[in-house]
């Protein structure tokens, strides 16, 4: 893991350092091409791919949705069993320890008690005149929550995603997530969807999914929302039906930015920049420190740990790629390049992390002192962990029950109210031109008639 002095790179190179690419911007392989090449017949970019997926499921709709999950996954599906079925779940969930169900309700009530308290409310307030302005929120339809599948179940999505929507009353939940060659979803993912009050599970996913979600098949019901993290297919898929469906955010790789001073204990800060590594070799890691003899032993201690990691393959290629200690001059100048980051997680492991916080002013979440580690955040503590990537925690925030909601305004007026600001409107609307609009408010204004 390389360590690098801010001193001796300008604005520019420390910029681009700190800059993560976008879901657009990603690096087209060979190998990719040559995959798309052997599915398609011939190469293909990621935006290419996903739009043909989309434009033959809002076509062919299940007929395509099985195919692609038989082509891209393995999965012999049929219509009659592209969800899983009551009996299914109850087996899955007999397979599932006790510890384990445990520890899932344990993070489910954490979870529910933390989204809780930020559940949006609606409200009025009356001025004067009588006039009535207010707020009404009002939960959504349906929404669908994307949990990746792949070699590691993770129960902790399902969790994050499911909860909060359920908090916010949302009327239907559903999960979806792609099972392989044995047409079975994991147990213990079951498990979690049942804790969550998940409504319905799809055994689909991949952009194939995404797209049945957002244009509706003859067995799949079309959501209002898609929610929850995926590869770079679900991602664009995600893009691209924007504006059909609402959606969550575009998420990245995972991303672990450690701010650390002296104070700091290099075997917990090695452990956490791994703990990121290990996702994905797009991940990535960084360490933002005023001590030169702090980087030194975390980069000592990341070699060390990395040969007993089970993914030592992926997360070796992560910090390659995209993993460095920043030293910098003193902490406040690593606190402003923390924020040209925006990391999705931000870890304060110094003396006073509390009084380091107002200096912070982008990121996903933020983990304050040397115990709380950014792992405790993705399991149990309650806040979300879909979370801003690539630098968006500039503008956006965790996912929570306020993206499961939508607000609508509400207006009413009196006579006495109109009299006092309708005069005001129709100036307004004559300026912009629109005469229908002015006219919609003089005929009330000369006829006193009450509204």
């Amino acid at each position: 893991m390389k360590i690098l002095k801010s001193w001796e790179l300008t604005e520019k190179e420390l910029r681009e350092l700190l800059t993560r690419p976008f879901v657009d911007e990603v690096e087209v392989t060979a190998a990719f091409q040559a995959r798309t090449e052997a599915v398609w017949g011939e190469p293909l970019s990621p935006e290419e791919v996903v739009s043909r997926i989309l434009r033959d499921v809002r076509t062919r709709g299940d007929a395509a949705v099985i195919e692609y999950a038989a082509k891209l996954d393995g999965a012999k599906l049929t219509p009659d069993n592209l969800w899983v079925s009551e009996a299914e779940w109850e087996a899955a969930l007999e397979q599932v320890a006790d510890d384990v169900l445990k520890a899932l309700e344990i993070a489910c009530e954490n979870i529910r008690k933390y989204h809780a308290q930020n559940r949006p409310q609606s409200w009025v307030m009356v001025e004067d005149d009588g006039i009535v302005l207010g707020q009404k929120v009002t939960p959504l339809d349906r929404v669908a929550i994307y949990v990746p599948g792949g070699s590691a179940p993770l129960v902790s999505t399902v969790l994050m995603c499911a909860v909060p929507a359920k908090v916010a009353k949302v009327g239907e939940v559903i999960m979806a997530s792609p099972v392989g060659k044995t047409g079975q979803m994991n147990p213990h993912m079951l498990a979690a969807a049942r804790l969550a009050g998940v409504d319905r599970v799809l055994k689909v996913g991949g952009a194939h999914s995404v797209a049945a979600l957002a244009y509706g098949t003859e067995s799949i019901p079309a959501v209002d929302k898609i929610v929850g993290p995926g590869n770079i297919f679900v991602t664009l898929a995600k893009k691209m039906v924007f504006g059909r469906v609402g959606i969550d955010s575009l998420a990245g790789p995972s991303e672990i930015l450690i701010l650390a001073d002296e104070t700091a204990e290099p075997r917990y800060v090695a452990a956490d920049l791994l703990s990121q590594a290990e996702h994905d070799p797009e991940s990535a890691a960084v360490l933002l420190t005023a001590s030169e003899d702090l980087a030194e032993r975390v980069r000592d201690e990341v070699l060390a740990q990395l040969e007993k990691l089970d993914r030592r393959d992926i997360a070796e290629l992560s910090l390659e790629r995209h993993g460095f200690i920043l030293v910098c001059r003193d902490l406040d100048e690593a606190a402003r390049w923390a924020n040209v980051a925006a990391p999705e997680h931000l870890e304060l492991c110094v003396a006073n992390p509390f009084g380091m916080l107002h200096l912070i002013r982008h990121a996903g979440a933020i983990f304050l002192g040397h115990t709380a580690c950014e792992s405790i955040g993705d399991y149990v503590a309650g806040p979300n962990h879909v979370l801003p990537t690539n630098g968006t925690a500039r503008f956006s925030s965790p996912l929570g029950t306020e993206d499961f909601v939508k607000r609508s305004s509400i207006i009413s007026y009196t006579k006495a109210g109109l009299a006092h600001f309708g005069p005001h409107a129709v100036r307004l609307a004559t300026t912009e031109g629109l005469d229908g609009h002015a006219n919609a408010l003089r005929v009330r204004l000369e006829d006193r008639v009450e509204s």
